[in-house]
């Protein structure tokens, strides 16, 4: 069988989508579900960056044991120095560095010739390979490079120490019979090739990203570089879960192999959308809330009579959940633990602690409890990242006519509850007013949501916002029965966030830049 290495990039590429941005605690947990996946590599950030992500990449690389941890850096002699770093800490550390080969980014944004792009790479890998024995090469934009100078490139990259080249589809531009050329052309003239690790990096600004990606591999690529849910910059990158089941499902992939643990991919994937608030859509492959659903009545008929008929794989493959009713308000810890464990988490002490009075409260509003409300206690209740300075003490809305009015009463930091009352258009709005006059800060609200967790008038509201406090963006979250009051929670959540960022001092609030490879 032919192994071929899933590259995870959610924490440093995926991160780059709008609205994606984690906390340094959001990263580790992200990391950890990576592992448990079975991924190969984990890109953990771009160092340089700032010192948030300094501190994210330590993090991440002193949480993993088995997959090798990527730290990004251009080809400049400061990024590869804070790369190295960074990685300290970690057990299989991999330094991944880039520079733009394409005449459009050598001429108009590096303002560079040839002869000083291959000084550049020759310089920066051999710099890394002083520091770590896996070091990664990747030409950003590879796909709009000249053929000719690609093949040189990789030529110097490997020749000073690189022991894996990515070929980046940066902006999408590639149909699978350019990335078939371009591998031919790299295996069929470039002494050493068959030595490294040939690897791809597809964008999806055309749909293309995983047809690309699987491509490369039918043309010697042994890396796929990808991302759950697809998400990244722009159109976002091949979809980490379908580049894995196409290998798996389709007849021609049958001598290929990864390493995931594809029943695990559902359950990655639902983490990723709980942490970030951004779902995928319904219709998507694999993981979409449709991915398994059948409302025709000929394949429902079908499906009856064999699930082959309408179903190229079955949900338990991939780890979708099923919507049994499994819990009550009698139930107790020891039965929520295994439920949790059967749904693919293990929760320490503290946060069984936590999550058992949320089912207890929300036990006592329904008379059955959903697997889908057991993940939005997990997800909202025991993930904190950040000490509850903020706490809503009574909440008490009015509405039904306009305007609708709210009075509210929170404490701060442990001192005595303040109030105050605010009209609105509507209950929300109301809040928001109401706990905008007892903020230190003037907040403004760039994006909110509410999704049901499961289904029918009971259902767990999951709230997520996006807040700018202090000229800094912060999401808070919460879920409820009552979205009002989960509103509420997930706009102090925020508050919670952008207190302990200023705790940590300015280096907390630096602003992350993008780079894309």
């Amino acid at each position: 069988m032919n192994r071929v290495l899933i590259f995870d990039t959610t924490l440093r590429d995926g991160e780059q989508s709008p609205g994606a941005t984690m906390t340094l605690s959001e990263k580790v947990r992200m990391a950890e579900q990576l592992e448990r996946l079975g991924v190969d590599v984990v890109e953990a950030g771009f160092p340089a960056a700032s010192p948030r992500e300094v501190a994210a990449v330590r993090a991440v690389a002193a949480a993993m044991s088995a997959p090798a941890v990527a730290a990004l850096a251009r080809t400049v002699d400061a990024d590869v120095d804070r790369a190295a770093e960074a990685l300290e800490g970690a057990a299989r550390p991999r330094i991944h560095t880039f520079l733009a080969t394409s005449p459009i980014h050598r001429e108009r944004k590096l303002k560079i010739t040839r002869e000083q792009c291959l000084e550049r790479i020759d310089r920066a890998v051999r710099r890394a390979r002083s520091y770590v024995d896996d070091v990664e090469f990747s030409p950003e934009d590879a796909s709009r490079t000249e053929l000719d100078f690609l093949c040189e490139v990789v030529r110097v990259a490997i020749d000073a120490g690189a022991t894996t080249i990515n070929i980046p589809d940066t902006v999408g531009y590639a149909h699978p019979t350019d990335i078939a050329a371009m591998l031919d052309a790299l295996k069929g003239s470039v002494p050493g090739i068959d030595d490294v690790v040939l690897s791809v990096h597809c964008h999806d600004d055309l749909g293309l990203a995983v047809a690309n990606s699987l491509t490369g591999v039918e043309h010697g690529a042994r890396q796929v570089e990808c991302t759950i849910n697809g998400i990244g910059e722009r159109a976002g990158n091949a979809s980490l879960e379908e580049v894995v089941m196409a290998l798996r499902v389709l007849p021609r992939y049958r001598d290929f192999e990864t390493g995931v643990r594809s029943e695990r991919l559902c359950p990655t994937s639902e983490h990723l959308a709980a942490v970030t608030g951004i779902r995928p859509q319904p219709n998507k492959a694999i993981v979409g809330a449709n991915a398994f659903a059948h409302e025709a009545g000929i394949h429902q008929d079908g499906m009856l009579k064999d699930r082959r008929t309408y179903e190229i794989m079955t949900p338990a493959m991939v780890g979708a959940r099923g919507s049994d009713l499994v819990l009550g308000k009698h139930s107790g810890r020891h039965a929520l633990a295994d439920r949790y464990r059967e749904l693919g988490f293990t929760l320490s002490g503290e946060e069984l602690d936590r999550a058992y009075r949320l089912f207890v409260l929300l036990a006592e509003t329904k008379k059955v409890v959903h697997d889908e409300d057991l993940l939005a206690i997990y997800y909202q209740g025991t993930m904190e990242d950040a000490p509850r300075s903020f706490r809503l003490e009574y909440l008490d809305v009015h509405c039904g006519r306009r305007p609708a009015r709210a009075v509210v009463r929170i404490s701060h930091a442990g001192g005595p509850p303040v109030e105050a009352a605010a009209e609105g258009d509507g209950p929300i709005d109301a809040t928001f007013a109401a706990l905008g006059e007892l903020s230190p800060w003037d907040p403004i609200l760039e994006e909110f949501h509410i999704d049901a967790a499961g289904e029918g008038k009971d259902a767990v509201g999951n709230v997520h916002l996006k807040l700018r406090l202090a000229g800094h963006t912060f999401h808070g979250r919460a879920a409820s029965t009552d979205v009002v009051e989960a509103a509420a929670r997930a706009f102090l959540n925020a508050h919670d966030k952008a207190e302990h960022a200023r705790a940590l001092e300015a280096r907390s609030f630096a602003q992350t830049q993008y780079w894309g490879v």
